[in-house]
């Protein structure tokens, strides 16, 4: 820390550090960008990091994770956020006069694989856990019965009361077909709702459009459920108004329809799962309890988020691997076994078991959205990227070229990533990020 304070080029770098907003983990990067004219082939002008610290540019991880870099996850956080009240309340692109159209925030949750330890309240106060006047004793000799009332940070949530009766083959199985088991739902909810306007999907598609915005949480016992905002539109989309008799009643009958009737199989295990009976359709208002802000906040927060409220890692597990050294809690340790088990059998490969056990099998994108709910999360990124391009040029630091008359050549080599800890406490001092206890990976 002491000799980067007292380098040289120690405000390039702290400029640096800076621009990539904290992030814990930034991309190390060697190479060069070059403006040519395109009609005489005059060089206009160049930047190379060899004049920087290092010879390196330290670039944003941009990755998702809070575990990771919370400073990139956030700024994931925020885009989310922006492009799920975009198709609620309108902007980025999406009219205003879409926030009267019918819409849902609805939860699908996962079925039951065996009794967990969990914490509910009543008028505020905290019941016990599953108290039982008649508790039996399962097979394995436990009583399946708890009357502690766990706190919110109580180590216990979500491991089982029994590990040897809950059924880890399901809970890992469903996390994998989990993406399947929404898809079809989408489906069966359009088919549902064109039954119950009278109509064919193709005279749907023709009048009223479904659109849905949705991520993905894990639960403490380690299985995900989904949270969705789905919203009816006209033909062309947010821009059209839908019809008057497509209501936000007749949705959440589709809803409910779908959410009880689809299935998705395992066949070489011969297992049918189906999404859990725990199903809450609440429709979003404007003002009332559940308003916009609210459902975007709410979903934004767990696209940041991965698999460690269960206790297991945030990175890949590799096959050398020893689980039982792995600094995990127990449930999840055999949930990461059990994938590893189910990965081996050659009837299951397509559901690549081993490269996600670190997610306890689930695969699929934490946040998904349709093509017309609103804008993407890439035309968020170009617009601050255009932003910080119109900043430089204004301040000097970048030529202003006619981009029709100019070829761009760069050249980028990957040299590394992250912090020392030293250069980690004066990132966390120039930025005014908080310091976890994960070393970077300075190379």
């Amino acid at each position: 820390m002491i000799a980067r304070l007292h380098d040289p080029n120690y405000n390039r770098w702290a400029c640096q550090i800076k621009r990539a907003g904290g992030c814990r983990q930034p991309i190390h990067l060697r190479g060069k960008v070059e403006h040519y004219d395109q009609a005489t082939g005059q060089l206009l002008h160049r930047y190379s990091t060899i004049r920087e610290p290092d010879g390196i540019l330290r670039v944003p991880c941009k990755t998702r994770r809070a575990s990771r870099c919370p400073a990139c996850a956030e700024v994931y956080r925020a885009d989310t956020y922006q492009l799920v009240r975009a198709g609620l309340v309108g902007g980025k692109g999406v009219p205003e006069t879409v926030s009267a159209h019918p819409c849902l925030f609805v939860t699908l949750t996962a079925p039951s694989f065996g009794a967990v330890h969990v914490r509910r309240e009543k008028n505020g106060k905290v019941l016990p856990c599953h108290a039982r006047r008649d508790a039996k004793t399962c097979p394995h000799g436990q009583v399946v019965s708890c009357t502690d009332r766990h706190s919110a940070d109580d180590p216990r949530l979500g491991e089982p009361l029994c590990p040897d009766c809950y059924d880890y083959e399901g809970s890992v199985l469903f996390n994998a077909i989990s993406p399947e088991l929404w898809r079809r739902f989408t489906e069966a909810l359009r088919r549902r709702f064109a039954k119950l306007s009278g109509l064919t999907l193709k005279a749907l598609r023709e009048q009223a459009t479904i659109s849905f915005a949705k991520v993905a949480e894990y639960q403490r016992r380690g299985v995900v459920h989904f949270h969705a905002v789905i919203r009816l539109d006209g033909p062309d989309g947010p821009t059209s108004p839908p019809p008057s008799w497509a209501t936000a009643d007749a949705l959440a009958q589709a809803v409910h329809h779908a959410a009880a009737v689809v299935t998705a199989e395992v066949k070489p295990l011969s297992r049918t799962f189906r999404w859990g009976t725990q199903l809450d359709v609440r429709r979003i208002t404007m003002d009332g309890e559940l308003t916009e802000q609210a459902v975007a906040a709410y979903i934004a927060k767990y696209a940041t988020k991965a698999a460690e409220c269960v206790g297991t890692l945030d990175r890949r597990i590799q096959p050398l691997d020893d689980l039982a050294r792995l600094p995990i809690r127990e449930h999840a340790r055999r949930l990461i076994a059990e994938c590893m088990r189910l990965g081996a059998l050659d009837a299951l490969t397509d559901l690549r078991l081993i490269q996600w056990a670190h997610m306890l099998g689930f695969r699929g994108h934490f946040s998904t959205k349709s093509r017309r709910y609103s804008t993407t999360l890439g035309a968020l990124r170009a617009a601050r990227e255009e932003h910080m391009r119109a900043e430089e040029i204004t301040t000097d630091r970048l030529p202003l070229f006619d981009e029709d008359t100019v070829l761009v050549v760069a050249h980028w080599q990957y040299a590394g990533q992250g912090l020392s800890i030293g250069e980690q406490l004066l990132a966390a001092a120039l930025t005014g990020t908080r310091l976890s206890g994960a070393g970077g990976d300075h190379r």
